[in-house]
């Protein structure tokens, strides 16, 4: 029996993270690891690029998503300058050479030019920062107009807005963003509530939890993807659900850099669309990622079978987050082609042909990809 299904999406992803892969699993000086001590080193990449070097390593991460069933890449792209914060010459050359790493390896792609302002309330950036960061929203909203004018006509490419979070983006930029996206129907995509501190600090500075600003400044509704979304109360899981939004989850990564598991039923239970991303390339296994979804939720209720849909089994309603609803949150209106599954793949053995799909999604490695 062969296996051919629609290719899968990844529709959060920083490429050049692959380049760290390894580098961040020990111990830290300070004896306190945890996101925030992953993200200097994080930054000490992301100030040693240059356009070559960007390329070289955005093709890394795309051949790696390709073997691993993997079409369409949102990809969330925020290195934009040059050591110290002075543009390049042409303004957009480093998102130009991941859009041509994606395209080399047979990848269509999402380039979601992210707009950064400042490291936090009162704040200017620091350090790597400045490679992030614009001015003013003029500027940023400028770059990706230029990017849309180059691109615009390519199948294979999307151009998105990505206002990085709350943390990095002024309140006051968030409803003219959103217009601008809205005009020119481009998908929005958007950290949100990672990390309790990113909440903590959106209450000091505007009496408001992220979900509850982004939605009284008009940014949410069906093309805006929450990346992560791990720290939600009840009612924001609501307001996205009821905007029609998407969620990207991300579960290698977030399990990686430890923070912490979403609730999950209640964002299904609101109507918020899912999909998954490999977010900062720690594993590549979009299998791994899809499956974690079902099985955090698990671990977090106590409770099997987390993820059900009518009409559909567990592992096709997630085929169906990883490659159709990840695609659409791109940009894309469909999965952008198949994949075929080698039946003879180690993994699948004794399986029978009924629960092939269900060995696939919650047994399968990437290993069990036809080449070719």
């Amino acid at each position: 029996m062969s296996l051919v299904l629609p290719a899968l999406a990844t529709a959060h992803s920083h490429a050049f993270q692959r380049a760290l892969r390894g580098n961040a699993q020990r111990p830290g000086p300070s004896g306190t690891d945890d996101f925030w001590s992953w993200r200097t080193a994080m930054y000490a990449l992301a100030d040693s690029l240059d356009p070559a070097k960007m390329h070289a390593v955005a093709r890394v991460a795309f051949r790696e998503l390709f073997a691993a069933g993997v079409r369409t890449v949102g990809e969330f792209h925020y290195v934009h300058h040059q050591p110290g914060g002075a543009p390049y010459e042409e303004r957009t050359t480093l998102a130009d050479e991941v859009i041509r790493a994606a395209k080399a390896e047979g990848m269509r792609i999402a380039l979601l030019r992210v707009i950064y302002a400042r490291a936090g309330a009162g704040k200017p950036p620091e350090g790597a920062q400045r490679r992030f960061s614009d001015p003013d929203l003029d500027v940023a909203l400028a770059d990706i107009d230029a990017l849309r004018a180059r691109w615009g006509a390519d199948p294979d490419v999307r151009i998105g807005v990505a206002p990085h979070s709350v943390r990095a983006v002024p309140p006051a930029w968030l409803e003219q963003i959103a217009a601008y996206a809205e005009r020119h129907a481009l998908p929005l995509h958007m950290h949100v509530a990672e990390q309790p501190a990113e909440i903590e600090a959106c209450l000091a500075e505007t009496g408001k939890r992220p979900v509850e600003l982004l939605a009284d400044k008009g940014v949410l509704g069906p093309r805006f993807v929450a990346v992560h979304a791990t720290h939600l109360a009840p009612h924001e899981s609501r307001l996205l659900g009821d905007a029609g939004a998407f969620v990207c989850l991300c579960p290698t990564t977030e399990r990686d850099l430890g923070d912490g598991l979403p609730d999950l039923g209640a964002l299904r239970a609101a109507g918020a669309r899912l999909c998954a991303g490999v977010d900062s390339h720690v594993m590549t296994d979009p299998l791994e990622d899809l499956r974690s979804i079902d099985l955090g939720e698990r671990l977090r209720t106590g409770r099997r079978i987390a993820v059900r849909a009518d009409g559909r089994t567990p592992a096709e309603e997630l085929w169906h987050i990883g490659s159709t609803l990840g695609a659409l949150s791109c940009g894309f209106p469909d999965a952008g082609g198949t994949v075929e599954v080698d039946r003879e793949a180690t993994e699948l053995a004794l399986v029978r042909d009924e629960h092939l799909l269900d060995a696939v999604v919650y047994s399968g490695s990437t290993r069990i990809f036809r080449r070719g």
